[in-house]
């Protein structure tokens, strides 16, 4: 398991450093419409008839996100302030979210009603480990095999939310995509960049999921084989 954790943990990095380029060398090349992230935001939220989220700037580099809580445009300022190919792209695919919400998408609500059992999955998962760790008498209370059952059960919360986080991204920038090019925010050439640099996004959620199910399917042969 140590050898498959250490397998995935590489390649994440390499998803991660991979995305963290592309981001880079497509930050550099001027959006030949010379919007800038936030304008774009706000133009397609205008578009999609949606005028109660806002958009905002917050700290830190590839920190862009949707919130759904108070439905808001959250962008790095590199994205909001920066006048790029990047910039626009990353802008479009957190508005994606928000007409994803607007319209009641239904993977996006069904993940994030899922996120609340995900956390405590989460932190049950890593009382388990701690435990472990320092405290094997809670092993022997419990019994192993229930302990198994328990990282089932959690690992396959966690697992099913990674599955369903990727047709909500995909989605997203799909959306994003189609409207950049329809609204002719983009050239054929930055339409092109940007779609590169959101398949490395979505690079990242799917390298996860295949770590979740490996994950899981683990826990499972070990539960099957402790029998």
């Amino acid at each position: 398991m140590i050898i498959i954790f250490i397998v995935f943990f590489i390649v994440s990095l390499i998803a991660s450093n991979r995305l963290k380029k592309k981001f880079k060398k497509y930050s550099q090349i001027p959006l030949s419409s010379g919007l800038s992230g936030r304008e774009v935001a706000e133009l397609m939220l205008a578009d999609n008839g949606i005028y109660d989220v806002s958009v905002t700037s917050v700290e830190g580099q590839l920190t862009d996100h949707y919130n759904p809580a108070n439905k808001t445009v959250n962008l790095s300022p590199d994205v909001y302030h920066g006048r790029s190919t990047a910039a626009a792209a990353v802008a479009a695919h957190e508005c994606g979210h928000a007409v994803q919400h607007a319209t009641a998408y239904s993977f996006l609500e069904f993940r994030s009603a899922m996120v609340p059992i995900q956390n405590v999955s989460g932190r049950i998962m890593n009382f388990i480990i701690l435990a472990s760790i320092f405290g094997g008498m809670f092993f022997l209370n419990i019994g192993f095999q229930n302990i198994l059952l328990i990282l089932i059960a959690c690992q396959a919360v966690i697992t099913l939310f990674s599955l369903v986080t990727l047709p909500v991204e995909y989605d997203a920038s799909n959306r994003a995509l189609a409207w950049i090019k329809d609204r002719n925010i983009v050239n054929s050439e930055e339409h092109y960049m940007a779609k590169d640099a959101l398949n490395a996004a979505a690079s990242t959620y799917l390298i996860a999921a295949l770590g979740a199910i490996t994950t899981l399917l683990y826990y499972v042969m070990m539960f099957l084989g402790d029998e």
